[in-house]
């Protein structure tokens, strides 16, 4: 028997020809809210007739075809009989339309009954696995890639594309990882290797130092002796030295220090100024007690041809790391004479001995503590280092000096948080096409990577071909590696760092500009280290927005990064980025801010040993090469006071346990 229904609830039952009842062709629903003779008007209409075509017409004879119906809405009845479609002698009264909507809306208040308990599930769900993530991820290092890294069919990264000049060292090194599987990396690695780190403090923002100044004061008071204004060339870091050189030279001169302001590069392409990455007024203030800084010259020398005058000094006109001396004799006759002077592009233009303490002490007071990323650069290079550490409060003074008010002031120390902070290690891989041009050293790559090198050697540095030329200068690229004066690929890298001890699930913070080379270049570190991350993978596209378009302020945040970091390695130790963030942590880490520096002359030697060397010896020798490099001593005579901070005036070194008992003895020894 089959049916369809007409009206609300009225089915039409079939009796097949056969006699076997049961079968149903189709249920069809006409709502609608007409009396009786709407209704049989309706069902001699042409358009139900056509919906009734497709049925077989022995269907609706008077044996075969009844109406049955129970729904109350139509009618208080048990039953009505209509003997075929045209019958409209049954007595169908007035449709029960009240009653009909009443049903309509119970139906519709169950249904948002249900829609109602389906979001509240759906809700529930979602808070669930969001707990569920939440220790899920901390129960496991960060799962993070670099974006758009290829994957393998076993989850790895694709070895397809990948450039490697090491195959036998990198093939070793993913043995060993195999071998030791998921082990955690030994505490020893995430420590400074040696005690007397941690006997050096910072003391130069005390004022206990003796001073020894040039006789430069024939003004009537500081700052008398005119202004100096400095135009800062080349990134980010080229910039924090010139700035802290200048403080120190309108010290010598007895000058006004006239706010820097930086120039725009086209190689940077970043026209940030002074107060768009450091913080103005803090600046001023802090060094108030040392010199005069003012914003802007006075309003009657703004119209002065500075340059017309001989008031400007470029760099041409400035020996490179000059001596104090040199300033005075040179520039302090035209600052008497003109009232200002004019440093133009002042790129390391100041030497760092003979220096007099005072000033010394004056540039580490500047570096170290007078200049303060702006509260924007601290915001979201705290957000970035939370999402590193997966932790919210500061870890060490390296936070408190970089982060400020942007992390909170509880220390791990004196958090009682079972919870605590995943160590990581923030590579920075001097890599960039500039540095790996200018070079001129091979990395493997064929005939190709020859030519690309070479085009852009001809378009940035035609004086570096040049002075090749001029010099008939034919050293070739092997015997530069032999002298370490190639930058480490990133495999180079890998390599260091599993045989210091590393293991692949390490969280490794990736800083530096675009790698030459691109995945293929990153792909045998990827291999040995996924848990890879860059700032782009840790901050999302609205928080990097507002640096995109300026690469001082992007390099403002692996500066962050990279100083605030359990361990720093490094590629170049001539790179400005890799001495400044090694000083700051030698200065403020108190001795638990290990940098891995490796020793390019000796790694080459050492890689040149790649068809033999088993990795046993490989790794003894690079760790005693990296433990060299972290030996503790003072400033060299001539070395950077940024780089190596541990030097009278900028550093004060605390007696040892047994120097103190020996100088306790010995006072009580009547001579």
């Amino acid at each position: 028997m089959g049916c369809f229904e007409v009206g609300v609830g009225i089915l039409f039952e079939f009796n097949s020809p056969g006699g076997v009842t049961g079968e149903r062709f189709g249920v069809c629903n006409f709502f609608f809210s007409m009396g009786k003779e709407d209704f049989t008007r309706n069902l001699h209409s042409s358009s139900f007739k056509e919906k009734l075509l497709p049925m077989k017409p022995h269907f609706f004879t008077k044996e075969n075809c009844h109406v049955r119906y129970s729904d109350p809405c139509l009618s208080g009845q048990k039953a009505v009989l209509v003997h075929g479609p045209k019958s409209d002698t049954a007595s169908w009264g007035a449709a029960k339309v009240a009653y009909c909507g009443k049903k309509k809306a119970m139906i519709c208040k169950r249904l948002k009954a249900i829609a109602l308990v389906l979001v509240c599930f759906l809700i529930l769900d979602s808070l669930m696995l969001s707990v569920f993530h939440h220790f899920n991820s901390r129960s496991r290092p960060y799962a993070g890639k670099i974006r758009g890294s290829q994957k393998g069919k076993n989850g790895g990264v694709s070895k397809e594309t990948q450039k490697v000049m090491y195959e036998r060292l990198h093939t070793l090194a993913l043995n060993m990882t195999q071998e030791v599987g998921t082990r955690q990396n030994s505490p020893v690695l995430w420590d400074e290797p040696y005690e007397q780190a941690s006997l050096w403090k910072p003391c130069a923002n005390k004022h206990d130092v003796v001073h020894q100044d040039f006789d430069v004061h024939p003004g009537n008071g500081a700052g008398q002796n005119g202004f100096i204004l400095v135009s800062a060339n080349g990134g980010l870091n080229q910039q924090r030295v010139a700035v802290c050189n200048a403080v120190v030279v309108a010290t010598l001169l007895n000058s006004t220090l006239v706010l820097p302001r930086f120039l725009y590069s086209s190689v940077w392409k970043d026209d940030s100024q002074f107060g768009d990455i450091y913080q103005e007024d803090y600046f001023i203030n802090f060094l108030k007690d040392d010199l005069n800084i003012v914003k802007e010259l006075p309003y009657h020398l703004q119209s002065l041809d500075i340059e017309g005058i001989g008031s400007q000094i470029t760099d041409e006109d400035l020996m490179k790391e000059s001596e104090p001396i040199h300033f005075i004799q040179n520039v302090l006759p035209l600052l008497l004479r003109n009232g200002v002077i004019h440093f133009l592009g002042f790129g390391n233009r100041l030497g760092f001995d003979p220096m007099p303490s005072n000033l010394q002490r004056l540039r580490c007071k500047c570096n170290f503590h007078a200049l303060k990323f702006v509260p924007k650069i601290q915001e979201v290079g705290s957000l970035l280092v939370q999402r590193i550490r997966r932790y919210d409060r500061k870890t060490s003074e390296l936070d408190e000096q970089l982060l400020g008010d942007h992390i909170s002031s509880i220390s791990v120390k004196e958090s009682n948080a079972q919870e605590k902070p995943y160590k990581y290690l923030a590579l920075h891989l001097r890599f960039e096409m500039d540095m790996v041009a200018y070079s001129l050293c091979d990395f493997g790559g064929g005939e190709n990577e020859r030519k690309e090198l070479q085009a852009y050697r001809e378009i940035h540095f035609p004086l570096l071909l040049l002075r090749m030329r001029k010099n008939n200068s034919s050293t070739s690229p092997e015997e530069l590696r032999r002298l370490g004066k190639c930058p480490l690929t990133p495999e180079e890298a890998a390599l260091v760092l599993s045989a210091i001890g590393f293991k692949p699930e390490t969280y490794i913070y990736l800083a530096g500009s675009h790698i030459y080379g691109g995945k293929s270049r990153l792909l045998p570190l990827m291999r040995l280290y996924p848990n890879l991350v860059r700032k782009e993978d840790l901050l999302t596209e609205s928080e990097l927005a507002p640096f995109k378009n300026f690469s001082s302020q992007m390099a403002a945040l692996d500066f962050i990064a990279c100083a605030t970091a359990d361990v720093f390695a490094m590629t170049d130790s001539g790179s400005q980025l890799s001495s400044l963030v090694t000083g700051f942590r030698i200065y403020h880490g108190r001795g638990h801010a290990p940098t891995l520096r490796p020793n390019k002359k000796r790694l080459a030697k050492i890689l040149s040993e790649n068809s033999t060397i088993e990795w046993s010896d490989f790794a003894d020798r690079v760790k005693k090469m990296i433990d060299e490099g972290q030996r503790v001593h003072m400033r060299h005579r001539g070395r950077s006071s940024y780089r190596q901070p541990r030097s009278s005036g900028c550093m004060c070194k605390a007696l040892h346990h047994v120097e103190q008992v020996f100088l306790q003895y010995s006072t009580r020894i009547p001579f």
